[in-house]
């Protein structure tokens, strides 16, 4: 080990040297990077009908930043929390949306509900064998492992008529909560010494419920709690095509690869702090900020510490407020707008107010500070994940379950694009890339030097 340590730390300097590409030379050959322009927009690589972001309006043929706009197959995301009135089940109903395109309607609905409850089966030992072997604080790379492992349980995992990919996708958007829970406990009891839970699941119950039940010694909690992460998990589960996680979904899927290579796929492009990652971002930065602001109230101090930061002299040094800005939205995001007022009724019931007062002080500055530093092209407004690792906080959920509970939601959306790309397209996704190689005269190895 110590022998390729050290090779590698020296011959890493040569990749450095032999991969660099002069940044000019992308806007020389019109080469978006990150698939986007210099102001942001994306390039259009597809089409969907399962979801709508939008950021701007068209007036006199110019784009004017509006507030953000986040639409579920055509239906508002705000009004899909808000139709039900705090009825349980909100998130599988929009997962049933997702997958389906349409509503359910009562019946429907009590028949999906039973698909998926019949449905929060491991095979048998798969606990023991697989998410309680070889544990590790990465959960989402334990729930990849076991995805890809689920696999071979499968006699037509390669079978891809709707039929079948439907019938994979609704079992892991099932088992998913499992995965995640499973693995934390095994981590936690293998390395840190904790106890071991291994609740069974209750048919009866949502899948945040469910949630929480597996996550908790006492498998209690209280209905806000449930309705919260329920709202929570409904609110991350899709985000248009152009996503990281997604567009990985569709690429996977284009190639004619199975369902679980897909989702496997879509799980490690998720689990980067540039995607899925975000919010634990977000919980670092406000513990480093109540460490240096001890008045919560304090808006002058507060100012002056997110200014550093901002500069690179405080938290990371990476001159970043996380969970502030989006890479689409301008002035607000619609998901935080919605969430915010959940999170402020949690934060009362769990006498968090106090916290709640620094992130409300952040969210009004932090934007006039980026505006002031920064050259902008569009409004600077908090996302969703600028509260959602606060109410992770709240439920008590450990940090390591806070990217896997992007992807218990997420799951949703990956599967209606899967489907959507199998439906539709039947085209691999191969984009180009501009080469700068130039042809050289091949040395034989005895006279290079």
């Amino acid at each position: 080990m110590e022998r390729i340590d050290g090779y590698t730390e020296k011959l890493a300097e040569v990749c450095i040297k032999n991969d660099q590409i002069d940044k000019a030379l992308y806007d020389e050959y019109g080469v978006k990077r990150g698939l986007r322009d210099q102001n942001g927009a994306g390039v259009l690589t597809g089409l969907t009908n399962i979801s709508s972001v939008r950021a701007f309006d068209i007036i006199d043929g110019q784009k004017v930043p509006c507030d953000g706009e986040l639409l579920y197959r055509g239906y508002d995301v705000t009004d899909l929390v808000k139709g039900n009135r705090g009825a349980r089940y909100q998130f599988e109903e929009a997962v049933y949306l997702l997958l389906f395109g349409e509503l359910p309607d009562k019946e429907q609905f009590e028949e999906f509900k039973g698909v998926i409850a019949g449905c929060m089966d491991l095979p048998t030992n798969f606990t023991r064998d697989v998410i309680m072997k070889a544990p590790s604080a990465d959960i989402m790379n334990n729930m990849t492992r076991s995805i890809l492992t689920l696999a071979s349980y499968d006699d037509k995992k390669d079978n891809l008529d709707i039929d079948n990919v439907l019938r994979q996708c609704i079992q892991l958007i099932s088992t998913f909560p499992m995965l995640a829970v499973y693995g934390y406990h095994a981590y936690n009891h293998y390395e840190n010494d904790g106890s071991m839970y291994i609740h069974r699941p209750d048919r009866s119950c949502s899948i945040a419920e469910n949630f929480l039940r597996l996550l908790r010694p006492d498998m209690g909690y209280t209905e806000l709690e449930a309705r919260v992460l329920d709202i929570a998990l409904l609110l991350h589960m899709e985000h248009g095509g152009g996503n990281n996680s997604t567009f990985t979904t569709r690429v996977v899927t284009s190639s004619g690869s199975d369902t679980y290579s897909a989702i496997a796929a879509a799980m490690s492009s998720l689990k980067g702090r540039k995607h899925g990652g975000a919010n634990l971002m977000v919980m670092n930065m406000m513990d480093d900020i109540s460490e240096h602001v001890k008045d919560h109230a304090d808006e002058e101090a507060i100012e002056a510490y997110l200014d550093k930061i901002l500069n690179k002299e405080a938290f990371d040094r990476k001159g970043l407020i996380y969970g502030m800005g989006h890479a689409v939205y301008s002035l607000s995001d619609p998901r935080e707008r919605v969430f915010k007022r959940f999170v402020e009724q949690l934060a009362v019931e769990k006498g968090r107010e106090n916290d709640m007062l620094l992130y409300s002080n952040i969210e009004k500055i932090a934007p006039m500070l980026i505006a002031r530093e920064r050259k902008i092209y569009k409004g600077v407004s908090p996302n969703v994940d600028f509260y959602s690792g606060f109410v992770y906080d709240m439920l008590g959920i450990p940090r390591q379950l806070y990217t896997p509970l992007f992807a218990i939601a997420r799951i949703a959306g990956w599967s209606a694009h899967r489907i959507e790309e199998l439906v539709t397209t039947d085209k691999i996704i191969r984009p180009a890339y501009k080469s700068l190689v130039t042809k050289k005269e091949y040395i034989p190895r005895e006279e290079r030097h």
